[in-house]
């Protein structure tokens, strides 16, 4: 597989980073996924957006191009042979190379990767949920940003080794509904959506806010906030959001059912994916 690194188009074997570098000694690196529909890289502005944001907050130097993110993406598009396929897009921005102990300092050559795989099936998932023991960790600033610190998540997915067809629910340390290990979570029906208050500590996803656009749309009520486990599981559909899974449908979460994919919201929310796919390249065009 061919991978961008430091603007060269290598071979992913050849790629080298360096052990001084703080993304790898501290963590200090952030990192986008998204999805991409035979070229047509989904959301793509909003991703680079947040993307953004979280390198000013991190103290990296450096400045998103758009136009130079795009033709990156096509061109690994072409030199991996996936124009008649989806893949899945990460982009990652490293702080780059420092003295060690030294966490004061300027990252202004910060270490440049994106790399494709292969997207997920479009059809979609029915899967089961479990709420996990481990609670959901506060974010190490005032919010959450897409970061190298990902250990809560592994240890989440640890827990449910035994079941890894099964997708795991974080709670706060507070009892409130956080967010699944890697999307975010919905639940309702058709006269109001609930779903996790950013204050919750969750990220602030970028499909999550496209769903929350989507129900506007379809004129449902969405309603953020401080909830219970409980009051999801009175609710006749739940829906877990990611860039790369899009919607999935939970049929059941420890053992109280739902709609599943016969979910009357998670079907209209389909459609509205189905036929914007290939054509949002911004939340705010929709």
């Amino acid at each position: 597989m061919y991978i961008y690194h430091n603007s060269k188009f290598i071979k992913d074997s050849e790629a080298t980073i360096s052990p001084f570098d703080h993304g790898f000694l501290y963590g200090l690196g952030v990192f986008e996924t998204f999805r991409v529909y035979k070229g047509f890289p989904f959301l793509l502005h909003d991703h680079l957006d947040r993307l953004q944001v979280a390198i000013d907050e991190v103290g990296i130097s450096y400045k998103i191009n758009r136009h130079e993110i795009f033709e990156i993406i096509q061109e690994l598009i072409t030199i991996n042979q996936y124009e008649s396929e989806d893949v899945t897009v990460r982009l990652n921005i490293s702080a780059g190379n420092g003295e060690v102990g030294h966490l004061l300092q300027v990252y202004d050559y910060p270490t440049v990767l994106c790399f494709l795989r292969k997207a997920p099936p479009l059809n979609m998932t029915e899967k089961s949920a479990t709420i996990l023991n481990l609670r959901r960790n506060t974010p190490e600033g005032n919010y959450r940003l897409k970061s190298h610190h990902y250990l809560n998540n592994i240890l989440g997915k640890r827990e449910l080794i035994h079941t890894p067809t099964i997708d795991g629910i974080f709670l706060t340390e507070q009892g409130f509904v956080a967010e699944g290990i890697v999307s975010n979570i919905f639940w309702g029906d058709e006269n109001e959506v609930y779903t996790p208050s950013l204050d919750t500590g969750i990220l602030n996803g970028i499909t999550r806010k496209f769903v929350i656009r989507c129900l506007q749309k379809l004129q449902i009520p969405v309603r953020e906030g401080f909830f219970r486990k409980e009051q999801m599981f009175e609710s006749e559909e739940v829906i877990m959001t990611n860039s790369s899974q899009e919607l999935l449908a939970i049929k059941d979460i420890d053992g109280y059912e739902f709609r599943g994919k016969n979910g009357i919201i998670i079907q209209k929310l389909y459609d509205l994916y189905k036929s914007n796919r290939t054509k949002l390249l911004s939340i705010d065009e929709l």
